[in-house]
């Protein structure tokens, strides 16, 4: 189990990437939504955050929607 503070650390990671594209939860979440097929709220996903039970495939969905990819070196 992760502690809070890493928890948190991830999660203000992704937000910064969704701040540094203008966008909000809200938006991330109607782009999963229409590019995916998935039923996403704004809360939903803040939620998986707050609580660190963001699935690896949730990541890389908000990372392909934000224009990124997630790269392992």
């Amino acid at each position: 189990m992760c502690d809070n503070d890493y928890i948190n650390s991830i999660r203000n990671e992704i937000r910064g990437y969704m701040v540094m594209r203008g966008q909000t939860y809200k938006t991330v979440a109607e782009k999963l939504s229409e590019r995916f097929g998935e039923n996403v709220s704004a809360q939903s996903l803040n939620n998986k955050l707050a609580r660190g039970s963001l699935r690896y495939i949730d990541a890389k969905n908000i990372a392909e929607v934000l224009g990124y990819k997630i790269k392992w070196e």
